[in-house]
């Protein structure tokens, strides 16, 4: 049985004479862990920005359930069901966590713009119902106590885990994560591994940028090495780890 949940055919993009994504074709299967691993300049953050809606490629194709999705705005793709997170914590600040997480949950709101601003009793119903599954999510990734706290008195790995929460609120099928690990200590980054496993076992399928090579082949069911825009390898974590070509490029000739 085809599991292809989201795949690219010949995806290229440019940025004045720098061809940053060159002829990807990537698969990624329904269930898994994806990891796109590569050094900086790779293509790997063009690629998701790409499959998410902020980037439009120059030629190419990117289907969701064999449905082309190419050049579609973010909000129509985060309705399909694909979600993504920032290198960046993108939070709102002053609002509480559980606020925050409610904004993500707005994408499956269906009262509408007049219903909100002459408070019809359905939209009152349906806040409601958009917090409680808020602080459902918040209670499931151990959150819970932080939801009437300002997002931006938490430590930065506790906005990381906010972020998290904010994206599954949208409830997606697909989560795009963009180096989740970045400015995490040790500590921070084995909890977010088994976050990311536990949100695999969920049944939501990930595809991760990571420069944390440790995090990437612990987690990953599949690695996809990008160099200079182009496929480098791919396979599984222990193939990946042995690949000549990939020591390579990351390490220099005398490692390889």
């Amino acid at each position: 049985m085809d599991r292809c949940l989201l795949d690219t055919q010949g995806l290229n993009r440019f940025f004045g004479g720098l061809h940053a994504v060159r002829d990807l074709e990537l698969r990624v299967a329904e269930g898994d862990i994806l990891a796109l691993i590569g050094p900086n300049g790779a293509g790997k953050t063009t690629t998701l920005n790409i499959i998410a809606g902020a980037l439009k490629p120059e030629s190419g194709v990117v289907r969701f359930r064999g449905k082309p999705i190419t050049g579609w705005k973010p909000h129509a793709i985060a309705g399909l069901g694909i979600a993504r997170t920032f290198q960046t914590t993108r939070l709102f600040p002053r609002m509480t966590v559980a606020e925050n997480v409610q904004v993500g949950r707005h994408i499956r709101s269906r009262a509408g713009f007049l219903a909100g601003m002459f408070h019809l009793p359905r939209t009152w119903k349906e806040e409601r119902a958009i917090r409680e599954a808020a602080l459902a999510i918040l209670e499931k990734l151990g959150l819970a106590e932080d939801a009437d706290t300002p997002a931006g008195n938490l430590s930065f790995g506790r906005q990381r885990g906010v972020e998290f929460a904010r994206a599954l609120a949208m409830e997606p099928s697909l989560l795009l994560l963009d180096e989740p690990a970045a400015g995490l200590n040790i500590y921070e980054t084995a909890e977010l591994a088994r976050l990311i496993t536990r949100i695999r076992d969920w049944g939501i399928t990930v595809v991760i940028v990571e420069h944390d090579m440790s995090l990437v082949m612990e987690i990953s069911d599949a690695v996809v090495v990008l160099h200079e825009g182009s496929i480098l390898a791919q396979g599984k974590p222990a193939e990946i780890q042995k690949d000549s070509e990939v020591i390579r490029i990351y390490l220099g000739e005398d490692h390889a």
